[in-house]
């Protein structure tokens, strides 16, 4: 089984130190401004990286788990391409929130994409899973035989 899943594995290492990279830049900002724990807030440049910090770590186990499941159940090939895409997406969005609020936007909506592709072949991969396991219809082969 290691063989079908070590390219999400990796993915998902990367995802832990993109994380951990920039959960280290808050602690960098917090220390270059002088905020202090437990405040959250400050200069806005301060303010800016704290937030780009919460926003991605809010969204990685919508992504870890999408990236799981279409891994598993659709294919690893695709989904470690999608995975590295997102991951890109989010250290741009990271930096470009960090520089200014508008600079967040066109990598939010480039991983929003990212993100709902993932969901969208987990869902299929699912979909096609049961439907072979307990209706004994194997979709993508049906289809196969309707355009050839």
């Amino acid at each position: 089984m290691h063989d079908q899943t070590v390219c999400i594995a990796a993915v998902t290492v990367l995802g832990l130190l993109e994380q951990a990279y920039f959960s280290l830049q808050v602690i960098y900002a917090r220390r270059k401004y002088s905020v202090s724990p437990p405040m959250t807030t400050g200069p806005p440049e301060f303010e800016r990286i704290f937030r780009a910090q919460a926003n991605c770590s809010e969204y990685f186990p919508i992504f870890i788990s999408s990236l799981w499941v279409s891994g598993l159940f659709f294919s690893q090939g695709v989904t470690t391409l999608f995975g590295l895409l997102y991951l890109h997406g989010r250290y741009q969005y990271f930096w470009g929130y960090a520089e200014s609020p508008l600079g967040r936007l066109k990598p939010l909506y480039f991983c929003a994409k990212v993100q709902w592709v993932l969901i969208g072949l987990g869902a299929v991969g699912v979909l096609c899973t049961m439907s072979r396991l307990y209706l004994g219809v194997d979709i993508p082969q049906s289809i196969n035989h309707i355009f050839l």
